[in-house]
Formats: structure tokens, C-alpha cells, sequence
């Protein structure tokens, strides 16, 4: 095993649309947090263990692509995602995991399974290595926790 393996393992974080309005945008259901409370939380986590974080938000459907199709070759090792909207509508982002060829973990903070019928069908569930939904900012915590894991068992394998 050389160092390089060791030292450079990165993890992309994907925030769709909206989630630039989380403390602000009905508390009620997201929380009162905010999008760079949830990023400054999740780098203090993967910093002390050593894991380089990269986080993109993105109205944009096509921006997010583009970032996601970005990963296959920018040294992203894992992929943690919360498409907000869209979960339910994009067939093109999740192409565009698809296409990376890794690992994903899918993410929201409300249980989009006790909302509204056209929130309870995602395109990306049977291709992310799990989903976390209802855990408000923790899920993102616990992804992070798995996607750390993951890293270190390729490690050293």
C-alpha cells in the first residue's frame, strides 16, 4: 500500500436546490439550522479524521450535474447527496451518478416517506448504497460516519 492511498481520501457533499434557504425556509420540517451549520459540523467531523471534504450547493439541476460528472475524475472517493426536489424528478442527475460509478449515499432531513405522495418515490434509492430520510441534520452526520468508515476499510484492505 503506498501513502497516496492513504492521505487523499475525499468525499463530495451535494446540496440541492433550496437547501441554500435552510433556517430561513420552514423550520417546521427542515429545521432551524443552516446549510453552512450543516457544512462547518460536517467538516470538523471528517477534518479529524483526516478526510478532505468538498461541498457544492446548487439551485441548478444542470450545475449539479455537471459537479456530480466532475467527481469521476477530481479524486472524489465517495459521494454524499441530498437532492431536495430532485429526488422526485431527475432522471438526468441520477444518470449522472450512475455514470461516476461510485459510492453515494442518499440524504434528506425530513421523512419524505410521511409527506406528501409525489415526495415518496426517488430516482436514486436503489442506486445509493443507503438512505437516511427523517434524521434532520444528523442523517448527514451519519453518512459522513459511514462514508468515513467505507474509506478506511478500503484502506486497508
Amino acid at each position: 500500500m503506498n501513502s497516496e492511498s492513504v492521505c487523499c481520501k475525499n468525499i463530495l457533499i451535494v446540496h440541492g436546490p433550496n437547501l441554500n434557504l435552510l433556517g430561513m425556509r420552514e423550520p417546521e420540517i427542515y429545521g432551524s439550522s443552516t446549510l453552512l451549520d450543516i457544512n462547518r459540523n460536517l467538516d470538523k467531523l471528517a477534518g479529524d479524521a483526516g478526510i478532505t471534504l468538498d461541498f457544492f450547493q446548487s439551485n441548478a439541476e444542470s450545475a449539479l450535474i455537471e459537479r456530480i460528472q466532475h467527481a469521476m475524475s477530481d479524486g472524489t472517493n465517495f459521494i454524499i447527496i441530498n437532492p431536495a426536489a430532485y429526488t422526485h424528478t431527475s432522471i438526468a442527475l441520477r444518470d449522472a451518478l450512475a455514470a461516476t460509478r461510485l459510492p453515494f449515499i442518499e440524504v434528506h432531513l425530513s421523512n419524505i416517506y410521511a409527506r406528501e405522495s409525489f415526495r415518496q418515490r426517488s430516482y436514486f434509492s436503489d442506486i445509493a448504497i443507503g438512505i437516511i430520510s427523517g434524521l434532520g441534520i444528523k442523517g448527514y452526520e451519519l453518512a459522513l460516519e459511514y462514508a468515513m468508515a467505507s474509506l478506511r476499510s478500503k484502506i486497508e484492505l
